[in-house]
């Protein structure tokens, strides 16, 4: 199993980004996946999870109205689109592929998202 993030980088409050992730080395459209962030000193964050087809999203309430999580099953790919960023968003990202309620058994290395002005 490899993930893959790419996108991350630094934005000025108000910003947008658009994260990335890519999948190999399993059956991608098989298993839900999630977003996964992490600030400095802070523990994890589960920010967004996605059905295997796409049809069903959930959302931290953090997040909720500004980031839209979404896959391409045929490109084995997962995005998030980071819109209205904050501060508070700066953390590192991770794609994981999701196991059981909450939980996932892989992530990938992560992208750095930074919000300042």
């Amino acid at each position: 199993v490899q993930l893959v993030e790419s996108g991350g980088g630094m934005v000025q409050p108000g910003g947008s980004l658009r994260l990335s992730c890519a999948a190999s080395g399993f059956s991608f459209s098989s298993y839900d996946m999630s977003w996964v962030r992490q600030a400095p000193g802070k523990g994890p964050e589960r920010v967004s999870r996605i059905s295997t087809g796409g049809g069903s999203a959930y959302y931290a309430d953090s997040v909720k109205g500004r980031f839209t999580i979404s896959r391409d099953n045929a490109k084995n790919t997962l995005y998030l689109q980071m819109n209205s960023l904050k501060p508070a968003d700066t953390a590192l990202y991770y794609c994981a592929r999701a196991k059981g309620a909450w939980g996932y058994d892989y992530r990938g290395q992560g992208t750095q998202v930074t919000v300042s002005s």
